[in-house]
């Protein structure tokens, strides 16, 4: 039997180019492997030895993804209609939904639920949350990961606050390039549905936002902030922790908001105040200064 085979096998290699011989065998039940959801696991050696990194991880699970190229966990759950494109990796009991997207060196980490028609950019790392529908995330954003929050216990050491939660990012939301959003700590970070978040951004932990909200560049947003709805934040503004905004607020560039926003309105400044205030504070110093 295995003579047959090889006489089959080199006939096979004979009367085809090799770049015609890769493709018969891509596009066959063997080269789609990755794609079926069943399939088993053997060591390169071939024995039953496993390669292990100091998390636990058996590298033996992982398989090459059929519409793409990139690297995924047998014990993900990913639609056929997803691409995961080479140097991408999804790691256990992951979801991709139908026509996911991830890009070239995106991470997605364990248990990540990713929604349908959502595009990953090239470098994101994700984990620890979960992402709507038809959401964009682009390149070298990171959602997921601890927030900033530490104490100094009795013997003066810097001791770090648990971070068990998650991140939450609704459906049509669309964040810009190497902006980072934390996991929550003492509740969930969330970001509304339709929200879209410029280049650059910092969401801290236990961050709540609002339904179609706009950040611009460079925003900061320190933990456990809660922002209403429609809420526009201008480059560079900054929340400190533990504010409060309403619906509907409007934010100049370069401003910061040290207390509560009860009411709608345009605010700037240092403090943040009402618009016209500001106004009338910024042309009293320039009369003061001339």
């Amino acid at each position: 039997m295995s003579i047959r085979v090889g006489r089959a096998l080199a006939l096979f290699l004979k009367s085809h180019t090799p770049e015609e011989a890769l493709r018969i065998i891509s596009s066959s039940k063997l080269g789609s492997r990755g794609c079926r959801r069943h399939f088993s696991t053997t060591s390169i050696n071939g024995n039953d030895s496993r390669l292990e990194d100091f998390s636990g991880l058996n590298y033996q699970e992982y398989e090459k993804w059929c519409k793409g190229g990139g690297m995924f966990h047998k014990s993900a759950h990913i639609d056929p209609t997803a691409v995961i494109e080479i140097g991408a990796v999804i790691h256990p009991k992951s979801v991709l939904g139908a026509n996911v997207y991830i890009g070239s060196g995106a991470v997605i980490g364990p248990e990540v639920r990713i929604g349908p028609s959502t595009k990953i950019g090239y470098n994101a790392v994700l984990c620890n949350c979960t992402i709507g529908d038809l959401c964009v995330v682009h390149g070298g954003v990171c959602i997921g990961q601890d927030g900033f929050g530490f104490f100094v216990d009795d013997q003066g050491n810097m001791v770090k606050k648990s971070q068990m939660l998650t991140a939450r990012i609704g459906n049509h939301v669309e964040i810009g390039a190497n902006t980072c959003i934390d996991r929550g700590s003492w509740r969930e970070t969330v970001i509304g549905d339709h929200t879209k978040i410029d280049n650059l951004v910092q969401i801290g932990h236990n961050v709540v936002i609002g339904k179609c909200c706009m950040l611009c560049g460079q925003v900061g947003i320190a933990g456990s902030v809660t922002m209403g709805d429609y809420v526009v934040l201008g480059g560079r503004a900054a929340i400190r922790d533990h504010v409060s905004i309403v619906s509907r607020v409007r934010l100049a560039a370069n401003s910061c908001v040290t207390k509560d926003i009860k009411e709608p309105g345009d605010y700037g400044g240092f403090p943040a105040v009402p618009a016209g205030e500001w106004r009338r504070q910024v042309a009293a110093q320039h009369r003061a200064s001339n």
